[in-house]
Order: structure tokens, then C-alpha cells, then sequence
């Protein structure tokens, strides 16, 4: 019922993989001890990501670098990457159609349609949102703290 925590991870992953080009080699440790987050978390998130065609990365030795441009990349792009139903395992609906209740019967029908609309909007919004728009708001605040 909300955008998973692995998005968030999966963009501080991204983002640190552009700014680390031609610095430093970005390895799954690295990005393990940038986000907080276990090294196998981190892993699983880059398959997700390499799966997806949105980095590679070598085998053994590491070094992810993105597939594209940043202006290419959306947030729904990366959040599909990670969630294989997309943004209809953003809402729920609980199971009740088999209680007598008419209510349980007939909820489903009943928010599928606004449901839809919300999940609609959030896809919406989130495939206007690029990795480079992030990458830019990012750079902005590190500037605004030096």
C-alpha cells in the first residue's frame, strides 16, 4: 500500500552510480555503505535494475554504470524495475467477496474505478519524473550545504 522502500534505495543507488563516473568504481559494498542498506539488499536491487536494461554491470568485478542518459530514466521505469505489478500494488483491496455481507460483496466494483484513477495519477507522475530531474535536485542541495 505504498511505493516500496527499494525505490527509494534503488534511486540513492542510481544517482550515486552517475556521480561516481570516472571517480571511483561502484560496487555493491559501496553502495551498501552509501545507503545503510546490507550488501545483498543492495545486490538484489542492481539484478532488478540490470534486468531491466537500466544498468550493467560487470560480473566479479563491479563498477555499475547507467544504460542510459539520466533524462531517459523515469522514476516509474526504476519503481517497475523493482515491483512487477507496477503501480496496481501501490492500493489493495482486502478479500471479502465470498461474506454474505452486501457491502464485502460488491466493495471491489466499488473502488476499482477510483482506485484506478489514483493508480493512474501516481503512474503518471512518476513517469514525469526523471532521474535527471533528481540528479539536478540533488546537486542543488549539496551546493546550497557547501
Amino acid at each position: 500500500m505504498q511505493i516500496s522502500i527499494k525505490c527509494s534505495i534503488a534511486v540513492h543507488c542510481l544517482i550515486f552510480i552517475h556521480e561516481a563516473k570516472g571517480i571511483a568504481k561502484v560496487t555493491s559494498n559501496l553502495l551498501a555503505e552509501s545507503t545503510g542498506s546490507n550488501p545483498v539488499v543492495i545486490r538484489n536491487i542492481l539484478s532488478a535494475l540490470k534486468k531491466a536494461g537500466l544498468i550493467t554491470v560487470p560480473r566479479g568485478t563491479g563498477g555499475a554504470q547507467l544504460c542510459a542518459d539520466p533524462s531517459q530514466i523515469t522514476l516509474y521505469q526504476i519503481y517497475s524495475a523493482l515491483e512487477s505489478k507496477g503501480v496496481t500494488s501501490l492500493i489493495g483491496i482486502h478479500p471479502c467477496e465470498g461474506r454474505p455481507c452486501p457491502v464485502a460483496q460488491n466493495i471491489r466494483k466499488v473502488l476499482e474505478t477510483p482506485y484506478h484513477r489514483i493508480e493512474d495519477a501516481v503512474k503518471k507522475a512518476m513517469e514525469q519524473t526523471t532521474l535527471e530531474s533528481m540528479i539536478e535536485q540533488f546537486r542543488g542541495l549539496v551546493r546550497q550545504q557547501q
